[in-house]
């Protein structure tokens, strides 16, 4: 029943480190199953190297196992409300990768200052603020889930157009219509996120990119009349 949720899972973990997306077990990728209502996520803590598709654990939109003999990673909760809440998400990464870890510790949006950026939004990629300690103190993995979404509502931005941001001192979190949507949003920020970063060290004065340049490479390749690409 649940063959084609854990593989497409297990392929989407698995180009994590082929990226450079992840060190070790830093990070993790699940996919969900909207008509069984479950979602295939990683086993906590196993090296990618160890990993099966058969690993791969069976959870709820309620974080409840339903099948698996392995712990479900550690943010399985946290992937559990995004599905809840956002109906429209396939797949879901996160992981700690350098560059967007670096900007989410320095609680920082990544400005958006060249074409690559544009190609994909039209905004900065945003930075949630770091958790209230009341929400640390509770049931911390679920709060993520809604750090993400309240902040959301708050900016005012639409998940379904941004599928890339960052919660504040911890790291990226991008999701997408399939796991490889998901995992090509992952890479995205991460190179943004560098060049981002270097940009800054050639010219620490540098000016965001003017709106009529954003909306060009934007709409080019996702507008009505885009024409980039076959």
């Amino acid at each position: 029943m649940y063959s084609k949720i854990k593989q497409a899972a297990f392929d989407a973990n698995m180009e994590l480190p082929k990226l450079g997306l992840v060190l070790f077990t830093f990070g993790n990728v699940s996919v969900v199953d909207r008509d069984l209502k479950v979602f295939a996520i990683k086993p906590s803590g196993v090296p990618y190297e160890d990993l099966k598709p058969e690993d791969m654990v069976i959870v709820d939109f309620d974080a409840n196992v339903i099948e698996g003999e392995l712990r479900p990673s550690s943010d399985t909760k946290t992937h559990a409300v995004l599905y809840k809440e956002w109906e429209e998400i396939g797949a879901i990464v996160h992981t700690h990768s350098a560059y967007g870890t670096a900007w989410a510790q320095s609680n920082r949006d990544i400005p958006i200052y060249g074409t690559t950026h544009a190609d994909h939004l039209t905004k900065d990629i945003p930075c949630a603020p770091p958790m209230e300690d009341e929400m640390i103190k509770g049931n911390y993995e679920y709060q993520t889930g809604y750090q993400i979404i309240n902040y959301y509502k708050e900016a005012k931005l639409d998940y379904k157009e941004v599928e890339m941001m960052l919660v504040g001192n911890h790291a990226p979190f991008c999701w997408g219509k399939d796991g490889k949507k998901a995992v090509y949003n992952a890479a995205v920020l991460e190179y943004v996120a560098k060049m981002a970063f270097l940009t800054e060290q050639i010219n620490p004065e540098v000016n965001r990119m003017k709106d009529s340049l954003i909306n060009k490479h934007y709409e080019r390749k996702h507008g009505k009349n885009a024409y980039y690409g076959q």
